[in-house]
């Protein structure tokens, strides 16, 4: 980033970035250095000059905030939503090439209600506990016929922690001794025409964290080909491996892609 020039920019995450026309991290440069952003997945930092750095650090204690484990919020968002079936948000999954979940999915369809579009609505739940933590939020064009085309159709329930958790794309009663696994949710359908049952992990952190789970002897792993995709893959299907798990990566062939744009493309 310092090789940045002054003024303000938008480049590929550090943390969740999959290819160069992914720029969801904010930077700002001045003569002092950098900070950034992610409007994603919310990584932030700051590259500034060891001097100023200091001095900033010793003159001030910012206090870190903790994040919330769901909330009324949270309830009252998620008992809006209703099940895909019959909804723009099943018209945007087919059209992505995706397997539609069962009813019993945490991927639901929020209705737009004036202030907000027709969303794609997914509860994000602890990978071990299965407590209920966040939502995704995927915001639709009015017809379903794909997102809003921002920059922040993709978001979650700000101030709700994220690490650690899953999307439960199907039911922990449909897991027995294997499990699919993919970063966002429309590569994970995608993945449904060959492997059932399919969990979404939110993105390349969380994939890369994915806790080794009792019951589960294999786990299948489908990487997004690009940088942070496959490294993430790989961090995971190692933890997996060494705890004597059956471990499984699976790639597209085309770097820059993954499953769902094939799908898409056939």
């Amino acid at each position: 980033m310092r090789d940045l020039p002054i003024g303000a920019h938008r480049v590929r995450c550090v943390a969740c970035g999959r290819n160069d026309r992914d720029k969801t991290m904010g930077v700002t440069v001045d003569h002092e250095g950098a900070v950034f952003h992610c409007f994603r997945c919310s990584a932030a930092g700051a590259e500034r000059q060891q001097r100023q750095y200091i001095r900033t650090a010793a003159a001030r204690t910012i206090p870190t905030i903790a994040k919330l484990d769901w909330s009324t919020t949270a309830e009252t968002i998620w008992n809006r939503t209703q099940p895909l079936h019959g909804t723009l948000g099943a018209t945007y999954l087919r059209r992505r090439g995706c397997v539609l979940p069962p009813r019993d999915s945490h991927l639901r369809y929020l209705p737009p209600d004036g202030k907000y579009p027709p969303t794609l609505t997914a509860a994000i739940t602890d990978a071990i506990s299965g407590k209920a933590i966040s939502l995704h939020f995927t915001k639709l064009a009015n017809d379903g016929h794909g997102k809003t085309g921002t920059d922040r159709d993709k978001t979650l329930l700000a101030g709700h922690r994220k690490r650690g958790g899953v999307i439960r794309l199907w039911p922990n009663e449909s897991v027995s001794t294997g499990l699919c696994v993919a970063e966002g949710i429309e590569t994970a359908l995608a993945a449904a025409h060959a492997y059932t049952p399919v969990w979404s992990c939110v993105d390349a952190g969380n994939l890369a964290d994915l806790p080794v789970m009792a019951g589960i002897e294999s786990i299948t792993i489908i990487a997004d080909h690009d940088d942070a995709g496959l490294r993430a893959a790989a961090i995971a299907g190692q933890r997996w491996a060494d705890a004597g798990r059956e471990a499984v990566i699976v790639t597209p062939d085309s770097a820059g892609h993954d499953l769902c744009d094939l799908a898409v493309a056939s």
